[in-house]
């Protein structure tokens, strides 16, 4: 059996099939949390004080870290971008 393989459109959660606007918020999801977990990485901080800093429980930071993506709203993760000093933009395109 030969594997086929597609070209992406640029959203990863539309090339599975998710519809355009459910894709977009996923993919922003996605994008933040992965922001968030560089930020962290970088600071060395332990999940204790990743926690103290960004207001949440170390379960929640656990949860950021192994890129439980289900467990956060894209509010969430703006106030916890916005707690760790990230400065969030929206770009919006045609």
């Amino acid at each position: 059996m030969k594997e086929k393989i597609i070209q992406s459109g640029g959203n990863v959660f539309a090339d599975l099939g998710f519809p355009p606007e459910e894709a977009a918020v996923l993919s922003m999801r996605a994008d933040l949390m992965a922001q968030l977990r560089l930020v962290l990485e970088k600071r060395n901080w332990t999940q204790v004080e990743a926690a103290q800093a960004l207001g949440i429980s170390q379960s929640r930071v656990s949860d950021l870290m192994r890129g439980k993506w289900d467990k956060f709203s894209l509010d969430m993760l703006v106030t916890l971008a916005a707690r760790a000093g990230l400065h969030c933009e929206l770009r919006l395109a045609a």
